[in-house]
């Protein structure tokens, strides 16, 4: 997918519906989205806390794929 993708369209978060406040995750997807694509300056301007997000997402998902091969890390996480 081009990293404009999910740049267009209405919001769907209710916090910014009903009450016109931006939550903490709004703009999550559209600064995920640029930092796979490494635009950061665009990723940081949706949302700063994608910067937090995508590496645990990452690690989250690594964790995943090596528990279904047997393979235990990080025992803590």
């Amino acid at each position: 997918m081009p990293a404009n993708y999910f740049d267009k369209g209405e919001s769907i978060c209710l916090s910014h519906l009903l009450a016109g406040v931006d939550c903490y995750a709004c703009g999550m997807t559209r600064s995920v989205m640029h930092l796979i694509h490494f635009d950061f300056s665009t990723a940081w301007n949706f949302n700063p806390l994608g910067f937090v997000v995508l590496p645990l997402l990452v690690l989250y998902w690594l964790k995943l794929v090596l528990q279904g091969f047997g393979v235990r890390i990080l025992k803590w996480f």
